[in-house]
Formats: structure tokens, sequence, C-alpha cells
């Protein structure tokens, strides 16, 4: 699975829009729409905020490993 259909599925699942997850994890509207739209891909710190935010709310956090070896 993509890192932009994960985000997505994880966003999905916890019932939030773009603008909820995005203040949820501290980060802007537009930057959720263009991972959610493969614009551009989280960073590393933006991938440890999903993933706190996916512990907190009892939601797996499956990416690749080849995503957390490129940050």
């Amino acid at each position: 699975m993509s890192i932009s259909s994960e985000i997505k599925d994880i966003r999905r699942k916890c019932l939030l829009n773009q603008t909820e997850f995005a203040d949820a994890i501290g980060v802007s509207f537009s930057t959720v729409n263009r991972w959610e739209n493969e614009k551009a891909i989280p960073n590393y710190q933006a991938l440890k905020k999903i993933k706190d935010f996916c512990e907190k709310n009892d939601t797996s956090f499956e990416v690749d490993s080849k995503v957390w070896e490129e940050k």
C-alpha cells in the first residue's frame, strides 16, 4: 500500500476530514491534501507525528520500511 493510501485510510478509520486530521497531527490541510493526492510525501518528522497519532488512537500504521529508510 502506498503512503498516500495509508494516510487516507488512517484518517478515514478515525472518521476525520483532512482539516481535522491535519489539526490533530500539527500540519496544514494543504499538506495532508498533497500527501493523499501523491503530490508530496511526509518527511521523517511528519511520519513520527502520524505514528504517534495512530498509537494514541489504536490504529495501525503500516508504512513500507523503504519510506522510513528514505527519510
